[in-house]
């Protein structure tokens, strides 16, 4: 007897492809990040970006710059390791570098931070290669770094995303259907039957 599939759900065959799509999505992606002459991480928040530099260099060589709105990384003399556009505004005043020594020379720490801290990038630069931001866990960014009230508008954010992708109904759906019943309840003389919720 054959497998019946769920004419409803995708097939086997759909699933699998699918997962070997984005195993090579994945695969790419991270090439094309492991390709850039320097390495970034992010958090809802903010963004840190580091470029490995020779041993021998001093603060003085370095041509850093920051502004709301562009980046600038390089030696002194020779073209940027890294120039461009952010995607979105820095606050460039709480933007911070460092020259750091480490096990196998020095580094430029870089760190950015983002005026809309709702907001994931998919790149450092305009001109390089994007991520996929849709596949961004929010695990990944620390909640706990995040101050009360924004971090409440981001848990709340992520479970009306979730809720929307099940089919079922965001967290304010919900708390308008809860004080309907809640109403009917007390009022179980009126008529709702007609009522329009929205």
């Amino acid at each position: 007897m054959d497998d019946i599939e769920d004419p409803s759900g995708p097939s086997r065959q759909e699933l699998a492809q699918r997962e070997q799509e984005e195993k090579e999505r994945k695969a790419k992606e991270d090439a094309e990040q492991a390709s850039l002459p320097y390495k970034w991480t992010q958090t809802i928040g903010d963004a840190d970006v580091t470029v490995q530099v020779p041993a021998t260099i001093k603060g003085r060589d370095l041509d850093v710059v920051l502004t709301k709105t562009k980046i600038k990384v390089g030696l002194k003399g020779q073209p940027p390791i890294i120039e461009g556009d952010f995607p979105h505004p820095i606050r460039a005043d709480d933007s911070t570098w460092t020259l750091e020594t480490t096990r196998t020379g020095k580094e430029v720490s870089i760190h950015l931070d983002k005026v809309n801290k709702m907001e994931w990038w998919p790149h450092i630069v305009t001109t390089a290669p994007k991520i996929d931001i849709t596949k961004i866990t929010p695990e990944n960014s620390s909640l706990g770094d995040l101050d009360g009230e924004t971090r409440a508008m981001v848990e709340k954010m992520m479970y009306d995303q979730r809720q929307k992708e099940m089919g079922k109904p965001t967290s304010d759906e919900q708390k308008k259907a809860d004080l309907l019943k809640k109403f009917q309840e007390e009022h179980p003389e009126m008529d709702f039957s007609n009522a329009k919720i929205g």
